[in-house]
């Protein structure tokens, strides 16, 4: 009898020797099932014990302590460590890069939510985000967000431009940063957003504490100027993340927008008109 592994060829053991080095594997499996066991216990402990004590900010910025549902079970997250080993995810592995900003409801200005944007660069003119509340492992996905450039700004319809925000005062203002950039990079990637328009409806009224996503996508706005972000929220994204919005802008202060400047269908809340999601039945062809 012979013991082979990966094209190896090795002498021929003696009895005991094989029962030896078969206890030896039996022991080795055991031993990486006690521990991926125990692993995934405490992850699954560590999570539910982080949703407990996490605080994404102060008012008007709320979530709720615990979802509904039954917790995961460890069957449960086996499975998914499996399927995450076999599985492709192309389009979660093109994200390339992590902003942290903020939306307001684009018919309130006094409900501002923390948004963690997750982005693919679809070509040089369009960007997709997933938004989630927190980069935290248990964040929610609450929304999403297009970007794209002036050019493919100008082509949109009038009545469509109004769904759309600018860039501009987010960036030269210092509110919009990617956590952990360093600021030379960070400034090199900012110019171009800058200069684009950005699309987002959230899905997740987490400014509300809902446990789950309720009602109306609700279509969500930025800010334009100085003195309409909460000063709270504020002081502890700055806080959480070692930011100063203040040295973000004066860092950022030559920096440009649109070339043309913001088109003035961009931004509709700035005519004193929001836009508020609404819902009809109609009759089923």
């Amino acid at each position: 009898m012979q013991w082979c592994t990966s094209g190896c060829h090795l002498s021929k053991l003696s009895q005991s020797q094989l029962h030896l080095k078969a206890n030896q594997t039996i022991c080795w499996i055991l031993k990486s099932l006690v521990v991926s066991y125990v692993h995934i216990l405490h992850t699954n402990m560590v999570d539910r014990l982080s949703l407990k004590l996490l605080s994404s900010g102060p008012a008007p910025v709320a979530r709720a302590v615990t979802l509904p549902g039954e917790p995961t079970q460890t069957s449960t997250l086996a499975l998914e460590k499996g399927a995450a080993a076999l599985q492709s995810f192309k389009p979660v592995n093109r994200m390339h890069a992590h902003l942290c900003a903020f939306h307001f409801y684009a018919y309130d200005m006094g409900r501002q939510v923390e948004a963690h944007h997750y982005c693919t660069h679809y070509n040089e003119e369009m960007r997709q985000c997933a938004i989630f509340d927190t980069p935290d492992a248990d964040a929610r996905l609450i929304g999403i967000e297009y970007i794209i450039s002036e050019r493919l700004f100008k082509t949109l319809p009038d009545e469509e431009k109004k769904f759309w925000h600018s860039h501009d005062y987010e960036v030269m203002g210092g509110i919009l940063f990617l956590p952990g950039v360093p600021k030379v990079a960070e400034r090199a990637a900012l110019s171009e957003v800058a200069k684009t328009y950005g699309k987002v409806f959230h899905f997740w009224q987490v400014d509300k504490g809902d446990s789950l996503p309720l009602g109306l996508p609700q279509l969500m706005m930025s800010f334009t100027s100085d003195g309409q972000l909460n000063p709270a929220l504020a002081a502890d994204v700055e806080r959480r993340f070692n930011v100063s919005f203040k040295d973000n802008a004066e860092y950022r202060k030559n920096l440009t927008g649109p070339d043309e400047g913001v088109h003035p269908n961009a931004n509709s809340w700035r005519s004193g008109k929001g836009l508020e999601p609404a819902s009809r039945e109609v009759d089923c062809e």
